[in-house]
């Protein structure tokens, strides 16, 4: 190194000491101790004691969510494609969510949930969940993580929308059941499931309504017109927050008991909005006993096509107030027949147990099994009367459906003179007489046929449609357009009047029609 580097590296040297010792002796004086002190965020003060009820509510819903929570699996499913579409639909279910294009041949990957039943890994969920599971398809992983692999599809019920799975495991652990008998609108309720891919999930709510029925939920899914007849709904509706995923999972009362097996949602987007809907759990207690006993429900039926009763018909049937259901037709052969039950009957109670829509007796009959016997209340042309009902298997009820009419056909009538076709304006419809050839076609000898129907009239109101035949008004036959004017001339405006009516697919019904006032 040169004589002149070494000399510029120690004036360098030194400018820098003197620079030290002046910024030392210049802050001297400065508190620098705020490096050692602690930081301090927010009061310094406790917190005052919560207000014992909410406490009492917190710890409440701290020990259900502590207690329901292991019995709730998560379950995927790898399924058979489908091509159904239901985004025009109102009512959904909410699980498997498919993560894989409808209409693709390949397989499809959802998710749902579960209810633990037994301890030895009998398990409860929803028939649209697993129902269409390929084999070993269905996996269970419960909330302490551990997985059961190609869980085994034990049964499902495709009128309930119910199906029950089963792991090889031991020592589970099993929720407590509810009387679902015993829901009441207001009572607070609890969703458990896993929506969305988040597992483990608890939501809270309120019971909005009971006895939800006639959404089309069940029926929605099954091809079969037949089929969609039997599909039971009586939902116990909840604003509880449940999304895909939530399906087959528990819904659950202030007591910790499962009251409800979460199935479907209301909503125009595929996601929660608000109403969701529950099978009740009295009616899936004996679905799940049946399916591990059987493999299948062993459930009785009456065999009879019913609807529930509303103002026009109770008015029609002389009801102070609508309640029951009334009889649209028996099929042939069946317990009902066998009873003597006969269509136009109101059935008011079932054991006692008042009846107030169609889908409550249909549940109440559910939880019956072949060859018990239930006590019907009927009401009959003005007149109560009793019926005990032996009730069968539906196996034995699938003869063809008898029309009302065919039992009580009038004599031939000769033709009637008068016109042959008729405007009703203040009921919305035009009747005309019918000729050899429609008779022919409907098995029928007498009857008018309903040739056209005004939109948003009292007829098609009270669904009314063309091509139907009114047979009968009240109880009097009808043998022609002028006769059947006759019959609705000698009520007065504000009246409900009873017409036995034969469809275009020759079933018959009974249609309450309140005349109009002018």
């Amino acid at each position: 190194m040169s004589t002149k580097s070494v000399v510029v590296a120690i004036l360098l040297i030194s400018l820098g000491i003197v620079l030290g010792v002046t910024l030392v002796s210049t802050f001297k004086g400065v508190d620098m101790s705020f490096a050692t002190q602690d930081v301090k965020i927010g009061a310094q003060s406790k917190s005052s004691n919560a207000h014992p009820a909410l406490k009492a509510l917190n710890e409440a819903y701290q020990s259900i969510a502590k207690e329901v929570t292991p019995t709730v699996v998560y379950i995927t499913v790898v399924s058979r494609s489908r091509s159904d579409d239901q985004s025009d639909s109102w009512f959904r279910f909410f699980g498997p969510d498919f993560r894989i294009e409808p209409r693709t041949p390949r397989p499809e990957v959802g998710a749902g949930s579960g209810v633990i039943l037994t301890s030895d890994g009998y398990i409860l969920t929803n028939n649209h969940v697993v129902g269409n599971a390929v084999s070993d398809g269905i996996e269970v992983t419960l909330s302490d993580k551990r997985v059961f692999k190609n869980a085994k599809l034990i049964g499902t019920d495709k009128y309930t929308d119910l199906a029950v799975i089963k792991v090889n495991a031991k020592d589970l652990v099993t929720p407590r059941l509810g009387n679902s008998d015993e829901v009441e609108v207001g009572q607070i309720a609890f969703a458990f499931g896993n929506p969305l891919g988040l597992t483990s999930t608890m939501t809270q709510g309120i019971i909005s309504a009971t006895g939800r029925g006639q959404l089309g939920i069940i029926a929605g899914e099954l091809r079969d017109r037949d089929d969609a007849s039997y599909s039971i709904e009586n939902f116990i509706q909840t604003d509880a927050a449940v999304n895909p995923g939530n399906s087959g999972g528990a819904l659950v009362n202030i007591n910790g008991e499962v009251i409800g097996i979460n199935t479907a949602i209301a909503t125009t987007n595929a996601r929660f909005q608000g109403y969701s809907f529950a099978i009740p759990i009295n009616l899936a207690k004996k679905v799940a006993t049946d399916l591990i006993k059987y493999g299948k429900v062993r459930r009785g039926y009456i065999g009879v096509v019913i609807e529930t009763v509303d103002a026009t018909m109770a008015k029609a049937k002389g009801l102070d107030k609508p309640t029951g259901v009334l009889v649209q037709r028996v099929n042939a052969g069946s317990a009902g027949e066998a009873a003597g039950v006969k269509a136009g009957d109101i059935i008011l109670t079932v054991d006692g147990r008042e009846v107030k829509t169609s889908n409550e007796l249909q549940t109440i009959v559910a939880a019956k099994y072949p060859g018990e016997t239930v006590t019907l209340k009927i009401l009959r042309d003005g007149k109560m009367v009793e019926k005990k009902v032996v009730l069968k298997a539906r196996d034995e009820d699938e003869e063809a459906v008898a029309s009302a009419d065919t039992k009580r056909e009038p004599s031939k009538p000769r033709e009637a003179a008068g016109p042959s076709r008729l405007e009703l304006e203040d009921l919305g419809m035009t009747v005309r007489n019918l000729d050899s050839d429609l008779k022919k076609s409907y098995e029928t000898e007498s009857g008018v046929l309903v040739e056209s129907v005004k939109p948003l009239s009292e007829a098609q109101k009270r669904q009314l449609r063309p091509n139907d035949v009114i047979l009968s008004v009240g109880e009097q036959p009808v043998t022609s357009v002028s006769q059947f004017e006759q019959s609705l001339r000698k009520k007065n405006p504000g009246d409900a009047v009873l017409m036995r009516v034969k469809g275009a697919d020759k079933s018959t019904r009974f249609v309450a029609v309140e005349i109009p006032q002018k």
